[in-house]
């Protein structure tokens, strides 16, 4: 089936591309959405102002990207979560969690530009990649560090723990 694209739509087209789609595809989400409509070529005289405005945001976009990528290629970011002792962790770190600290760094990535192929559920440190535009794409180093960890990455001995604990609460007997 051939469709206008009203809007850009990812990994199908830019606003005023006609692209052929599967009539699934495009009865049950494109034209509900509003992402598309006929190729009629009234419909096409009247998008061509909103092409030549989408093609100009695109290219800004595609430089404030590409300066962000730049920013990005030495950013390593930690994120703590409870773990079991073996490194399991409790719940997972998504998409979200990892958007949500390079926010907090100062940069403005967003959780749908984090790509993961499945949730993180152990303790490690490994490279996420960021997808910008289809072209565009960066890595972050990412440590998944246990929750309450020390500075230096070291966990308090048993005998540590041990000698921080108040003497006097043993009893005589």
């Amino acid at each position: 089936m051939r469709l206008l694209l009203l809007k850009d739509v990812r990994k199908l087209g830019h606003l005023g591309d006609v692209v052929e789609v599967k009539a699934g595809y495009a009865r049950n989400y494109l034209l509900p959405q509003r992402l598309a409509t006929e190729p009629s070529e009234e419909n096409i005289k009247a998008i061509e102002g909103a092409r030549v405005a989408a093609a100009s945001e695109r290219a800004r976009k595609l430089k404030e990207f590409e300066a962000l990528a730049a920013q990005l290629a030495d950013v390593s970011i930690t994120i703590e979560a409870a773990a079991n002792p073996e490194g399991t962790l409790y719940g997972s770190v998504g998409a979200k969690e990892i958007a949500a600290a390079l926010q907090a760094q100062g940069f403005a990535v967003r959780a749908d530009q984090v790509m993961l192929d499945h949730p993180i559920r152990t303790l490690d440190n490994r490279m996420v990649k960021l997808e910008f535009t289809d072209e565009l794409t960066a890595q972050v180093k990412l440590w998944v560090v246990r929750e309450g960890a020390l500075p230096d990455g070291d966990q308090p001995t048993d005998a540590a723990e041990r000698s921080e604990e108040p003497e006097d609460e043993q009893s005589d007997e």
